[in-house]
């Protein structure tokens, strides 16, 4: 399982002309899994990315201190095929 993670002021996915979901101020996660992934691999990296570090703390300012999950924000995950597809050819 990989992740590719991007802090975005906003986000959207779109199929086609409709608008499928979207965010404000948060994370957009491309995720690719493989046929080896287990349940625990898609805790760990949920764990990982809802406490990662990514964020400047609004009241100290001190820089790359907060978590999505510390200052309530949103997570965007796209489930990536073609990213999948690399990554098992690769393999």
């Amino acid at each position: 399982m990989r992740a590719v993670i991007q802090r975005v002021t906003h986000a959207s996915v779109k199929i086609g002309e409709e608008l499928a979901s979207e965010i404000s101020k948060g994370l957009c996660v491309l995720v690719g899994i493989t046929h080896d992934d287990t349940a625990e691999d898609s805790e760990f990296i949920i764990r990982k990315i809802l406490n990662l570090r990514l964020f400047d703390d609004p009241e100290s300012g001190k820089r790359w201190d907060k978590s999505v999950k510390d200052l309530n924000l949103q997570v965007l995950v796209v489930s990536q095929v073609f990213y999948t597809l690399w990554f098992i050819k690769r393999k």
